[in-house]
């Protein structure tokens, strides 16, 4: 039997993560969405394209039945709304977290011991939403972040030193957002430290850049944001944990000590294999490292805070 992913929102990440997962075969795919005919249209789209890119994978597409996502082994959810000109960040946390805990009673009650991985944003924030609904163990629930900054810092790097993308491993830590900690001596380009091959304000200057990645997507599109990238590093983030494969990726996890942290979802490498993160790295930072992963704690824990306050 092939292994079940269920996909939550049928927009630009979530069908882009369904498309990839069909052509890796790495499971058939459910695609949920509350719009009337989007995911079942999505979905059949992409059975077509089968015939085309050599998969056998099935995709399913459903509107806000949850039933056919039932003992899904793994649930990537998208579903929110970005952030509009005049929402204030208050009113893109209550939208998003009644649709993140709608979404995830849904899920716990049809695919108990499933895997989340989630996407939504604001990502920290939403991580603790899905926690504190689904009850789930912290092992199986994770946020797509760390991925998909490091891939922009790697993607940076190769370009500023015109090698390949395949030649460099980068690492970024902390919050998805503007305290993200990209780690300069922990980037490599064929396992020489960027360090030694760049001037420190070429460094900082990727450093700032990822920071900003997103936002210099969303600027360049003018409506909408990315979607291509996300999507890529959320199913390698299934794909770890499809094929048990025990692979160290940065992604948010719930932290009870590990970096001096607690009962937060951070960003850190962790060991992904088939029940989820098997385990946290604890790398040495220095001061200055552990400032910054202190500082996005920080930024974090307000979020957190914030959604606190918007319950009361």
């Amino acid at each position: 039997m092939r292994k079940k992913v269920t996909v939550v929102g049928a927009g630009n990440v979530g069908a882009t993560s369904a498309m990839r997962i069909a052509e890796k075969e790495l499971a058939d795919v459910v695609l949920v969405d509350v719009l009337e005919g989007v995911p079942a249209g999505k979905a059949l789209d992409l059975c077509e394209a089968g015939p085309i890119e050599g998969h056998d994978s099935a995709v399913i597409g459903c509107t806000a039945e949850y039933d056919k996502a039932k003992d899904s082994d793994i649930v990537i959810i998208t579903a929110g709304i970005p952030r509009k000109p005049g929402m204030s960040r208050d009113d893109l946390l209550t939208t998003n977290m009644g649709i993140m805990g709608s979404v995830c009673k849904e899920i716990a009650a049809v695919a108990p011991d499933s895997i989340l991985i989630i996407v939504s944003n604001p990502l920290d924030a939403m991580c603790h939403v899905a926690f504190d609904t689904t009850g789930f163990p912290k092992n199986r629930l994770m946020g797509m972040a760390g991925i998909l900054d490091s891939a922009r810092f790697r993607a940076f790097i190769a370009l500023e030193l015109k090698v390949s993308v395949e030649n460099i491993q980068a690492l970024v830590l902390g919050g998805h957002g503007d305290t993200m900690v990209p780690l300069p001596r922990y980037s490599t380009v064929a396992g020489v430290p960027i360090t030694e091959l760049m001037a420190p304000e070429r460094i900082e200057a990727l450093v700032d850049r990822t920071r900003k990645g997103g936002a210099e997507i969303v600027g360049l599109l003018k409506t909408g944001s990315a979607y291509y990238a996300p999507a890529s590093a959320a199913v390698e983030m299934a794909e770890a944990i499809l094929k048990d494969k025990r692979k160290i990726l940065p992604c948010a996890a719930y932290l009870e000590g590990e970096y001096g942290i607690n009962n937060l979802f951070i960003g850190v490498p962790v060991k992904l294999g088939e029940t989820g993160i098997e385990e946290v790295i604890e790398i040495e930072l220095t001061d200055e490292e552990k400032k910054a992963l202190d500082n996005s704690a920080a930024a974090v824990q307000g979020l957190v805070d914030d959604l606190k306050r918007l319950k009361e």
